[in-house]
């Protein structure tokens, strides 16, 4: 057994206590006084295409160079992200996480699956995404679903065979994503519904970036989203998402927003060039853009984001639940994402300023 004391962010306040744990969760026990420090479930990223000069589609070893590298933020389960490359390249990297999908990184996160973000997605809301988009037909649907290992789906509704697949995806049990989408309000709400009614849960991928935006008399699908049981994945760097506008998510859908990073492999590295789906990217202040000026994913980690939400004027509490909590039930991950008896060990350990100083992944310590 281990003991570790400290302030606990738990569901509804934060206690001095202590945790007793092997790689689950023993005991909670309240104490009169504890460390300066406060101690985090640990960090839950659904949509990471890189980091530490690695990328998703580069394989196995480059998952683990980047999954350990997240790791060291606080991120203890992560989903690898793809991106819009010619179908075969997709298929391959989608075989590399299936090698590694429910296992945990040697001294890094767990791989919960894979996020399959491309190529179903609107040729008109690329982003950053790469010229390969392609129809969700019944074959290419069931070539993804065949390595077992895709969890979330990212899928423009509007495009043909799209309500097939959104409900083939959903039977199957991958959370499916309206994301890099043309869809107007009516499209969208009635994704969301096929979703539902096909059994499966509904998200977003990063509300307000690479979808139209909310207008007087077209709400689009980010109000679709926000007025639903969708879920709504947020890249907030506060450069994706003006602190204002993540306010106003966090207080219409504060069960129902996830803190992702969408990070690149240029995080933790310094500014200077990189590469996104073999397209020319520069980071520079912490921002990543194509040479048109698109954004390029980012360079953000979840401790940063959790940081800028409290700066934001969240309280630690509701903050955690971005990362931790909300995360863990969009993604049906029953056995992590608060601070309570019988769950997993993933354990995050903040300074008083919210700096990481401990990472623990099912017990075992490896920051």
């Amino acid at each position: 057994m281990t003991d570790l004391s400290g302030h606990l962010v738990l569901p509804d306040r934060i206690l001095p206590g202590r945790l007793t744990f092997t790689d689950r969760l023993a005991d909670i026990t309240p104490c009169t006084q504890a460390p300066d420090r406060y101690i985090l479930p640990g960090f839950i990223d659904g949509h990471i295409h890189g980091g530490d000069g690695a990328d998703t589609m580069d394989g196995v070893a480059a998952i683990g160079t980047l999954a350990r590298f997240h790791a060291r933020h606080g991120t203890t389960t992560l989903l690898p992200t793809t991106i819009t490359r010619p179908w075969p390249e997709v298929l391959s990297a989608l075989h590399a996480i299936a090698e590694v999908t429910g296992q945990t990184i040697d001294n890094g996160p767990f791989i919960a699956g894979a996020h399959l973000e491309g190529p179903f997605v609107s040729p008109h809301r690329l982003g950053a995404q790469p010229p390969h988009t392609l129809e969700p037909t019944a074959a290419r649907v069931a070539e993804a679903l065949a390595p077992g290992c895709v969890r979330v789906v990212t899928l423009a509704p509007e495009l043909p065979h799209a309500a097939e697949a959104m409900a083939s995806f959903a039977r199957a049990g991958v959370c499916v994503s309206l994301g890099h989408t043309t869809a107007s309000y009516e499209q969208a709400s009635n994704a969301v519904c096929l979703i539902c009614a096909a059994g499966g849960t509904a998200g977003g991928t990063h509300l307000f970036n690479a979808m139209p935006g909310i207008e007087s008399r077209r709400p689009g699908p980010v109000a679709a989203l926000m007025c639903s049981d969708a879920y709504a994945e947020m890249i907030f760097d506060t450069h994706h998402v003006h602190p204002g506008t993540y306010r106003l998510a966090q207080k219409v859908m504060p069960d129902r927003l996830v803190f992702v990073t969408d990070a690149m492999q240029a995080a933790g590295l310094p500014d200077g060039p990189s590469q996104l789906g073999g397209q020319a990217v520069m980071v520079r202040d912490g921002t990543a853009r194509l040479p048109d000026g698109a954004l390029a994913g980012s360079v953000l980690t979840l401790d940063a984001a959790l940081r800028n939400a409290v700066q934001a004027g969240t309280g630690l509490v509701e903050a955690t639940a971005l990362l931790t909590a909300n995360p863990a039930r969009y993604l049906g991950l029953t056995d992590r994402g608060t601070l309570q008896t019988g769950l997993r060990a993933d354990l995050v350990v903040l300074s008083a300023d919210l700096q990481v100083e401990q990472v623990w992944v099912g017990g075992c310590r490896i920051v």
